[in-house]
């Protein structure tokens, strides 16, 4: 085991379904190995605000089940300079807290980064219900926030289909896509909209309305990623062009909450684990991973390197079904 006796862990960014159990993890994982564990509260601001508390066994009791994150989240301006690096590290110091695990996105590993090249031990874990991370297959929060958009899309077809309109829903995910063509497959969306291929052809999608219509389909819907967007003005436009009543519904934030499915929690727990063994075994400046079945990690720099699409066989799947 490597000289290390205090493990921090925070949480930044967005919060994601399934954190809390990756704190868990860490928590009872460096206590389980003798060490010491401290809880930054709200992510890098708290660090630089020292807002710092012990942690123990019982300070994650019962919180495996619940969404969000215990310790909060928050972003942090000053944090993305040099003097706040600075001052996050020399904290860090005085706390003595020799290794940080840090549970968030890409955004947060930047900031692992940094505490790196100042000589703080730290370990990423990916928590975003995005999935836009590159170097992994999974990330925290996903499949709960995907099965909480495939559970909303459901109901909303429910009531299309009894007034025989179109619905546009718009689903999360930033710029990336995945949440939107998950659903697009689970929920037989007729027509689904990922950022990674939009080509902005609306009357295509007009044109599939009216086709459809024509061979008596009764109601439609069109799952949107949140990096298109303007689901009302698209609604609108539809209307107008093909007189079938359109509406536009945006989940929202319902699918950053919610308790975290098995897969969430199993998989957050076991990456959680791993960050502190890879702490306890002197590694620094590495992000937990999990491809090809496998939990991996890899240098923070080259996993920020690398790029991700969604599944081409995935894509051109979902429309084959749709039609």
């Amino acid at each position: 085991m490597a000289n290390i006796k205090t493990i921090g862990v925070l949480t930044s960014g967005g919060d994601a379904p399934g954190m809390n159990a990756a704190i868990r993890a860490v928590v009872r994982t460096a206590l389980a190995n003798g060490l010491n564990v401290k809880g930054i509260r709200r992510g890098y601001s708290g660090l630089l605000e020292e807002d710092i508390i012990d942690m123990d066994a019982r300070s994650v009791s019962d919180i495996i089940q619940r969404g969000g994150t215990i310790l909060y989240t928050a972003r942090s301006k000053e944090f993305m300079t040099s003097e706040g690096q600075d001052k996050g590290a020399e904290i860090c110091r005085k706390h003595n807290i020799d290794g940080l695990v840090v549970i968030g996105g890409d955004g947060s590993f930047r900031g692992a980064g940094k505490l790196a090249e100042r000589g703080i031990n730290t370990v990423g874990v990916p928590g975003t219900i995005d999935l836009d991370i590159a170097c992994t297959d999974y990330t925290i929060g996903f499949d709960t926030a995907v099965n909480t958009a495939m559970e909303a899309i459901d109901k909303v077809r429910d009531t299309s289909t009894s007034h025989e309109r179109c619905s546009i829903i718009e689903v999360m995910g930033r710029n990336a896509g995945y949440i939107a063509l998950w659903c697009g497959i689970a929920n037989g969306a007729e027509d689904v909209l990922i950022t990674e291929r939009y080509d902005h052809d609306e009357q295509r999608i007009i044109d599939n309305i009216i086709e459809k219509r024509k061979i008596g389909k009764k109601h439609h819907i069109i799952v949107n990623a949140e990096g298109i967007g303007d689901s009302y003005g698209m609604a609108k436009r539809i209307e107008e062009a093909t007189g079938m009543e359109a509406r536009a519904t945006i989940i929202g934030h319902i699918q950053r909450g919610g308790s975290p499915t098995c897969t969430d929690r199993v998989y957050a727990s076991a990456m959680g684990a791993i960050a502190v063994d890879l702490l306890c075994q002197g590694a620094s400046n590495r992000v937990v991973g999990y491809r090809d079945g496998k939990y991996v990690d890899y240098d923070i720099q080259e996993a920020l390197s690398m790029t991700k699409d969604v599944d081409q066989y995935l894509y051109d799947m979902c429309r084959k079904l749709s039609r």
